[in-house]
């Protein structure tokens, strides 16, 4: 080290790994993450959730508000899980930070939170 230069240090930390159980109910995960997948591949990014029992009201930033049930082999799940999507969607204007984060996030079979309520 030479005297007198400080160490240059990077901007960010290096990205934090998320785990999660990958058989975690949907709607907790919906609440966590607030991605949601369309069909076309685009993802959206959540305003609201309404839970009612075993299904839920999503309302996205760009608008579109449909219902969809409570289970974890839906189409939904599997592609938040997996993470396939072909891009984000443009009127939702999800940030950078958030997809970085989304794609830091890993699901597994025995391993992470199984984001369950506070008692």
């Amino acid at each position: 080290m030479i005297p007198g230069k400080a160490l240059k240090k990077s901007a960010r930390p290096a990205e934090k790994k998320r785990f999660y159980r990958k058989r975690v109910n949907f709607f907790p995960l919906l609440n966590k993450i607030k991605l949601w997948p369309s069909r076309r591949g685009l993802l959206h990014g959540i305003q609201s959730i309404e839970i009612r029992g075993q299904t839920a009201t999503i309302v996205t930033h760009c608008g579109k508000s449909f219902t969809v049930a409570e289970s974890r082999n839906s189409r939904a799940a599997r592609w938040l899980r997996n993470k396939w999507f072909a891009e984000a969607c443009p009127q939702c204007n999800i940030p950078r930070w958030k997809l970085e984060k989304y794609a830091a996030t890993y699901f597994r079979k025995r391993w992470g939170s199984q984001l369950k309520a506070p008692d």
